[in-house]
């Protein structure tokens, strides 16, 4: 009975830390802040006169 309590226990605390890893995770990538969506490279446009 003590190696299936400490089998249980093991799974238990292997879940926890994985779902803690997960959670923690997902809060690092919400506090990055998002990028900006500017484009490297513009084209002109033919109508344009410069």
């Amino acid at each position: 009975m003590s190696r299936l309590l400490a089998a249980v226990l093991t799974v238990a605390a292997a879940a926890a830390l994985a779902v803690g890893a997960a959670l923690g995770l997902v809060a690092l990538l919400d506090a990055t802040p998002d990028q900006p969506n500017t484009p490297l490279i513009t084209y002109e446009h033919a109508d344009q006169e410069h």
